[in-house]
């Protein structure tokens, strides 16, 4: 009876205090190291996973988020108060007797202009914000998204590419998502965050990247969530890679590995690799210790 049960998908979110600190590399090598996986870049600022696994995408949507204002000329009356209540200076009128024009980027879409048109001559419209792409991989699904020039709502958008990743995994029985998250501490990061199992910060030892790997810390003590760390070029900086170690000792992280500088990273990526399929043994074997370190922390059985 208890077989029969349907259990939730293990969820597994890969971040980092700052960009370049490898956590694709890593989060693509686990994709190659995982069974039956669904991952999701989560990235959507500057989403790059792709560039890795060459997904096939077989499904496109537009997502809109927010609003944009657009003036219908015929029937405005060219009266300026548009102009005049816009605080984000989004509409601009050439001269007195031509019909505003709204500037859709830099247009916030808070509808003070729409409200206070005397001729409604202003409508919002739903915004289109980015797309979201369903692709296949040779690891499996995989779920990604790109922003548009100037889109608002990345933390939505983020939420809109995992809830769909968690859709597939439930679906089709796939016992874990892997999540790409993006940098820092923004909304996109907490979205890739909220509910996960555990969290994997890529922490490098320089002085701004232990900063920050303390920011991301404390952001994962604050909703509650269970972390670890990877190190990663941890002999470019022994010093800061021992205060790293110190820091988690110290705040019961787990460090699930350290992992040397080596340009076999570089020379995977260049052949669309993932440094598991490069094989660049003995940098690979050491992200396979990792990977079953962290697996065990989700619970996963391992072959």
């Amino acid at each position: 009876m208890a077989d029969n049960i349907k259990r939730s998908p293990k969820r597994l979110t890969v971040i980092s205090g700052k960009g370049g600190t490898g956590k694709t590399s890593i989060l693509g090598a686990f994709a190659a190291l995982a069974h039956n996986a669904v991952l999701a870049d989560c990235d959507v600022d500057a989403a790059n996973l792709h560039l890795l696994l060459a997904p096939k995408t077989h499904k496109t949507e537009k997502f809109f988020a927010g609003y944009k204002a657009i003036l219908n000329p015929q029937t405005c009356t060219a009266c300026g108060k548009c102009v005049e209540m816009c605080r984000f200076r989004a509409i601009s009128m050439p001269d007195d007797s031509a019909p505003p024009i709204i500037d859709a980027l830099v247009c916030e879409g808070c509808g003070v202009c729409h409200d206070i048109c005397p001729a409604d001559a202003i409508v919002l419209e739903d915004a289109v914000c980015g797309d979201l792409y369903e692709s296949e991989t040779r690891f499996g699904p995989m779920v990604h998204a790109e922003l548009g020039v100037g889109g608002e709502m990345s933390g939505k958008l983020v939420t809109a590419v995992r809830t769909r990743a968690d859709e597939i995994a439930e679906k089709n029985g796939h016992g874990l998502v892997l999540i790409d998250g993006s940098p820092g501490l923004g909304c996109p990061v907490i979205a890739s965050l909220a509910g996960v199992d555990v969290a994997l910060i890529v922490a490098e030892p320089t002085v701004s990247g232990f900063h920050d790997l303390g920011r991301v810390l404390d952001l994962c003590k604050h909703f509650g969530l269970d972390a670890c760390v990877v190190i990663n070029k941890h002999d470019i900086n022994p010093d800061v890679t021992s205060q790293i170690t110190s820091c988690c000792s110290a705040s019961k992280v787990e460090v699930a590995g350290e992992i040397p500088y080596d340009n076999a990273f570089t020379k995977a990526m260049l052949a669309g690799k993932t440094i598991i399929e490069y094989d660049a043994a003995p940098v690979a074997d050491m992200v396979r210790d990792i990977w079953r370190r962290v697996a065990g922390l989700l619970g996963i059985e391992q072959e």
